[in-house]
């Protein structure tokens, strides 16, 4: 699915055509998504100027003088900018959102598990409360993590996915920067040291920065707000990878599942 990097992709490719734009129209061809779309969404947008497009977690929140529109990707979900006259819609588009100066939004979701929600200004959603720190953001360090993760038993991969913790480590980059720092991602997260989640941080920040200027990680059908894909998947360590050398020291990766999910890791290289 989307992650953090790929969802901020997208907002960069969209931003530049519709910050500042009136959405003339949202037009609503299949409504039943993971929650389903609101009746009065295409009123409460028709007419608003996007003064801002801001990223949260693995939301995207387009902001008007009346409400905030609060999208995510789902599992599957792209949006992206059509210039001038859009196309027929072909299946699996299910939202256009119609723009001043004729550029189109389409969101696109073969498996209907993203959201299209409405925020009335001044309101908080129940999605947005509870969420940690961006990683991004000078409130995300090593400290943050060894002092959240005192007396915690789970395994330290479960732990960074965890978006009380911090928002938008998805699976692929839990990997990846455990990998990079050297640590075991089936590791007690209370039993990691301070030192260790100092360099843990820092290689959580470098493996999202990185993802983000080459324009997320394309695995199945993400492509970015421009339609195209990204390349991070040229640079994976380890994810996906499960039995295929180490490019640090050779030795075969091993994988297990964690919470059910794929966990790739080096017995060599992470302890």
């Amino acid at each position: 699915m989307p992650e953090l990097p790929e969802v901020e992709t997208t907002r960069r490719g969209i931003a530049p055509y519709a910050e500042g734009r009136r959405v003339e129209a949202l037009l609503v061809r299949e409504p039943r998504l993971r929650w389903p779309v609101p009746e009065a969404l295409p009123a409460n947008l028709r007419g608003q100027r996007i003064e801002r497009i801001e990223r949260r977690a693995k939301y995207l929140l387009f902001h008007t003088a009346a409400g905030t529109l609060l999208v995510h990707l789902g599992m599957s979900g792209s949006l992206r900018v059509l210039r001038g006259a859009a196309p027929p819609p072909k299946r699996h588009d299910h939202i256009d959102v119609l723009l001043s100066g004729g550029d189109t939004l389409r969101f696109n979701d073969p498996r209907r598990f993203g959201c299209f929600l409405w925020l009335p200004s001044g309101e908080s959603h129940p999605l947005l409360e509870h969420l940690g720190p961006e990683p991004l953001s000078p409130d995300f360090d090593g400290e943050l993590l060894y002092r959240r993760s005192r007396g915690r038993r789970g395994p330290v991969k479960s732990f960074l996915m965890d978006g009380r913790i911090v928002v938008g480590v998805g699976n692929i980059y839990a990997n990846e920067a455990l990998h990079l720092a050297g640590i075991r991602p089936d590791r007690s997260a209370g039993r990691i040291a301070r030192a260790r989640y100092e360099v843990l941080a820092e290689r959580v920040k470098q493996v999202l920065t990185s993802a983000i200027d080459q324009g997320g990680t394309t695995l199945r059908d993400f492509v970015g707000g421009d339609g195209k894909p990204g390349y991070f998947a040229q640079q994976l360590y380890v994810y996906g990878r499960a039995g295929q050398p180490c490019k640090t020291c050779g030795a075969p990766l091993r994988e297990r599942h964690l919470a059910q999910r794929s966990t790739v890791y080096c017995v060599t290289c992470q302890r």
